[in-house]
């Protein structure tokens, strides 16, 4: 018998307590699922950063930490966790983030905005570029970047990648490092942030990267709130250097209702629903993982503690 705690919300056990018990049966493996354990009882943790269990030093059995959400920026500075942890690497996940992106990406490119709100009786018969003359950068070649970068290849987009690491991904440019940013930056029609927070990532969109970006450029952010800075970026809109704002997430959630992107006429604000993880389809992940901890295996989506993700 494996002993898995579920350390999560009340809402997330509703969510997640049947598909788990249904992936555990489908991987072939004999879980006991709790919410409640001794500590040195438990096998796994499937986790949720946001549960009230900060202390991971009792669970001197445990294998291994899985986490159920992608970004793990909220828990990769607990020292009491030196178990391997997993981040969350999702089909359902990917698949809703290549839909949010090329939907917004899709949006600006053709300047449907314009359409939908009413061109007041001026018929301003102006076709848009084919996609074939977009310059489209994703910062963030990670599964979710590199998957939406594939997306929009596929589209005939001309895509630019930009990585901490090199990386190399047919069909799309990628760049690395300092200079490789520069570049990245300089040819993007549409910027799309899909990094982790990180300490070296924090406020990277400032006065100095917006001003590197081609005037009216549009920036659709639904990777963390913390990649840009905001009063950079309201400046920047303010004067035109930046066209549109896309945003998805926030330094604070909900967005508060007296924040200026609210009613600036040049952002568009969405309530963090660019992607969801699916519970059946991230239970099988977690299945997968245990399965292979059972079976001395290596773990998938390991966090690399140095670098945060």
């Amino acid at each position: 018998m494996t002993n898995v705690l579920f350390a999560a919300l009340d809402a997330r056990w509703e969510q997640y307590e049947t598909p788990l018990k249904t992936a555990f049966t489908e991987a072939g493996l004999t879980v006991d699922l709790r919410r409640d354990f001794a500590p040195d009882k438990v096998d796994y943790i499937v986790y949720a950063p946001n549960s009230d269990l900060q202390d991971f030093t009792p669970y001197t059995r445990c294998k291994a930490v899985l986490n159920l959400w992608a970004g793990v920026e909220a828990i990769t500075g607990n020292e009491t966790l030196t178990q391997p942890l997993a981040r969350m690497v999702d089909e359902g996940l990917t698949d809703g983030m290549i839909e949010w992106v090329t939907g917004h990406v899709l949006r600006h490119h053709l300047g449907m905005d314009a359409h939908i709100h009413g061109l007041d009786g001026d018929w301003r018969n102006v076709a848009p570029p084919l996609a074939r003359d977009r310059q489209i950068t994703i910062l963030g070649l990670g599964a979710l970047g590199a998957a939406c970068a594939q997306m929009l290849a596929q589209l005939k987009f001309n895509v630019t990648g930009w990585s901490r690491r090199p990386k190399q991904i047919d069909g799309i440019t990628c760049l690395s490092g300092a200079d490789g940013l520069t570049q990245a930056l300089s040819t993007a029609d549409i910027l799309v942030l899909l990094l982790p927070l990180t300490p070296q990532t924090e406020n990277m969109l400032n006065a100095e990267t917006l001003a590197t970006l081609p005037k009216g450029a549009v920036i659709l952010n639904p990777g963390r709130g913390g990649l840009i800075d905001d009063d950079a970026l309201l400046a920047a809109l303010n004067s035109g250097q930046i066209g549109h704002a896309t945003l998805d997430v926030f330094r604070v959630e909900p967005l508060p209702k007296d924040h200026p992107y609210w009613s600036h006429p040049n952002v568009t604000v969405t309530p963090h629903i660019a992607s969801e993880t699916r519970a059946s389809s991230a239970a099988r992940v977690i299945a997968e993982n245990i399965r292979r901890g059972e079976n001395g295996l290596p773990f998938l989506h390991l966090v690399d503690r140095s670098a945060g993700y």
